[in-house]
């Protein structure tokens, strides 16, 4: 097995780091950083200037991991992940987010969990 990153991952990560480089979160607009797994979504609202994740959910949150039934697709599942993220960041008081898609490509999963989250309320 090869210690190097694949060059799909490397690619990404190169992405990443020229997102990363212009945007950041702040109290009043934090940013909204999305990570895609093989398996899984995970989202986050995260405070740049206190280095401080405010609100996570992900689909193995119980919230969601209750409504998950057999044969729910993982686009379904970013869906759910996006609509309960702008439900509690709006329970916060946080209504504009700038959003970090983590060097992932914008369609998808990715593009349906921002699409979810802009539709229950989050504006960015």
């Amino acid at each position: 097995m090869s210690t190097k990153k694949s060059e799909k991952i490397q690619t990404r990560l190169r992405r990443k780091g020229h997102i990363r480089k212009h945007i950041s979160g702040t109290a009043e607009r934090p940013r909204l950083a999305v990570y895609r797994s093989l398996s899984h979504i995970y989202a986050q609202l995260i405070d740049d200037q206190s280095e401080k994740s405010i609100i996570s959910v992900s689909d193995l949150s119980p919230d969601i991991k209750v409504s998950i039934k057999k044969g729910t697709t993982k686009t379904d599942k970013s869906v759910m992940v996006g609509e309960l993220i702008a439900k509690k960041a709006i329970e916060k008081k946080i209504i504009t987010v700038v959003f970090d898609r983590g060097g992932f490509k914008y369609h998808g999963r990715i593009k349906a969990l921002a699409d979810a989250a802009r539709k229950a309320g989050l504006e960015f």
